[in-house]
């Protein structure tokens, strides 16, 4: 049975406005990646940088769906992966790079992700299958959350009423899943709350459209990733942390 091609995908009734939202998860992420090298003390910043991944998975979500060339939408997220991953090793382990090398920066997790995606779409459920399999085994950022939540707004993107109480059900199970002996987990009254629930927060700009008009050069977001984990790395090395 043929598939339609991407182009003649339903559009989405959820947030368009991606510039915007690749803004919000950039500032996310680099809260917590400064909070990461930096201060890992102080859990708040490892808990603003919650809000980041949720919104660069729904923002390919919306790339899947609108892309013209499935093909080179994959492979620039590739490309940018492999580029980005000894400036991930040199920003969080400077001083045991070689034993940290296979720990996956967040590209190779939305790579496999989006792929998989791709698979449901085109029917390859093969691929998913393997993918999922892949990202649950593999050392990647998230497991296979990011597929999880690629499906999520894929399948509720008509209806982000829907979309957006499941979303939000995903993120439940951190309610109980905290520990106490836990740095950044949450302690009220006793009980650990596990630090993910703040990935809940995301659900409002997702769910909730905007309309800000701001543009930026695609190019922007994927140079910005490698950047910024080098002037991270080139940071710690200059001030010994």
């Amino acid at each position: 049975m043929e598939t339609k091609p991407l182009s003649a995908m339903p559009k989405l009734k959820t947030n368009l406005d991606t510039d915007f939202l690749k803004l919000i998860a950039i500032l996310s992420m680099v809260i917590d990646h400064v909070g990461t090298a930096f201060f890992p003390e102080y859990p708040a910043f490892r808990w603003a940088g919650r809000l980041a991944f949720p919104i660069f998975a729904y923002c390919l979500t919306v790339g899947l769906l609108y892309t013209r060339d499935i093909r080179k939408y994959l492979l620039r997220l590739g490309a940018f992966a492999l580029i980005s991953q000894p400036f991930y090793i040199f920003a969080f382990h400077p001083w045991d790079w070689q034993a940290e090398w296979m720990n996956m920066n967040i590209f190779f997790t939305l790579l496999v992700s989006l792929l998989a995606l791709w698979g449901v779409h085109t029917r390859r459920w093969w691929l998913f299958l393997a993918l999922f399999l892949l990202a649950s085994f593999v050392n990647f950022d998230y497991s296979a959350n990011g597929i999880v939540l690629m499906l999520i707004f894929y399948l509720c993107r008509n209806r982000p009423v829907l979309g957006a109480a499941v979303y939000v059900l995903f993120w439940l199970p951190a309610l109980w899943g905290g520990q106490m002996e836990d740095p950044l987990s949450v302690k009220i009254a006793g009980h650990a709350i596990n630090w993910t629930i703040f990935a809940v927060l995301s659900a409002f700009p997702i769910f909730l459209p905007t309309h800000t008009g701001i543009k930026v050069p695609k190019w922007f977001f994927y140079a910005f990733y490698p950047a910024h984990l080098a002037a991270i790395g080139l940071a710690r090395v200059i001030l010994n942390v």
